[in-house]
């Protein structure tokens, strides 16, 4: 029969899970030493790849720690214990590095297969809650993630070792990522089939408008011929350029409205008195991000894009930029 539930006691039992969890990586981040810099230096000097494995919930921990060693720069996979005692062990080289992660460092799957592993050459490093244990003695580098209890009310269900597993295994992988030098274009390269991919991977030459989809016209142009250019092209705006095609200034929506509250017949006026010169451009070879960083930050709803001498080259507005997923 379930037990009356109850709503304080529900949320008590909450805030001390997290602060157990919380208090156990806070253990953790004073407790690493120069061990976790051997593994690091381990990590960099693999010729192969990656070996992750555990049993149970070390075994998640495993796959999400192999997941992200992959993501960042390290090529890595997660193996089964069990399941490489009866042929996946034949994916491990001697080349590889492995990483075995077990609460109880006995972990009777993990040690059936260490000689294996240790006969291929294969290098060895054990993340354990137990210092003194057989896996730990067996590695080449232990990295112990010893937490004061679980979380588990019952100090029974792996909680905050397992949190504190995770934490380990994520801080190994952003170390080695930051000793690559690897940056913000190689992680768009490991996930390009996401928005994150696009925002890094799309530049602004990928979604521009170029040849006759441009708007301009010239200097001596009147502010009729402006809006025939502005209507016929779609972009809300035109540039405007002088006979080298370097970008002059720029006559948007937002310009039309400021003159039609002006006397007289505004369509006749030279287009060079009403336009917004020094107009915000960008390169081509930059990205599509930093176009909405410009939209965004001056309040505006195109961009013009120019070479390095301020030649008109192509233009775009925040649709393009919609229709790009990049936003």
């Amino acid at each position: 029969m379930i037990a009356k539930f109850n709503g304080d006691r529900a949320l008590d039992l909450a805030r001390d899970v997290l602060s157990i969890e919380a208090d156990a990586v806070r253990d953790l981040a004073s407790a690493i030493d120069g061990a976790f810099v051997e593994a690091v230096a381990l990590l960099l000097d693999c010729a192969g790849r990656v070996v992750v494995s555990g049993m149970g919930k070390s075994g998640h921990i495993a796959r999400k720690v192999a997941a992200t060693l992959a993501s960042t720069g390290t090529p890595a996979f997660f193996v089964h214990p069990a399941e490489a005692s009866h042929g996946d062990l034949g994916m491990v080289t001697g080349a590889d590095v492995f990483i075995a992660l077990s609460n109880s460092g006995e972990t009777e799957e993990l040690l059936r297969i260490m000689p294996l592993i240790k006969r291929l050459g294969a290098r060895l490093i054990a993340l354990t809650g137990q210092p003194a244990s057989s896996l730990a003695k067996l590695a080449d580098v232990h990295l112990p993630v010893v937490v004061a209890k679980e979380a588990c009310p019952l100090n029974l269900a792996p909680t905050a070792s397992t949190t504190a597993a995770l934490a380990l295994g994520d801080a190994l992988a952003l170390a080695v990522l930051d000793a690559r030098g690897f940056g913000a274009d190689d992680f768009a390269r490991s996930h390009p089939g996401g928005a994150l991919g696009r925002r890094l991977l799309t530049y602004v030459s990928d979604v521009m408008r170029t040849g006759d989809a441009v708007p301009s016209v010239g200097t001596n142009a009147s502010v009729a011929e402006a809006l025939f250019e502005i209507t016929d092209k779609r972009l809300g705006m035109t540039a405007v350029i002088d006979e080298t095609r370097r970008v002059v200034g720029i006559f948007t929506d937002g310009d039309l409205r400021r003159i039609l509250a002006s006397e007289g017949d505004f369509r006749q006026r030279p287009l060079v008195d009403v336009m917004t010169r020094a107009p915000r451009t960008i390169g081509a070879s930059q990205l599509a991000t930093e176009a909405l960083e410009i939209m965004e930050r001056h309040r505006i709803n195109q961009v013009l894009v120019t070479d390095a001498d301020g030649v008109l080259i192509g233009a775009l507005n925040m649709h393009d930029l919609f229709a790009a997923k990049v936003i």
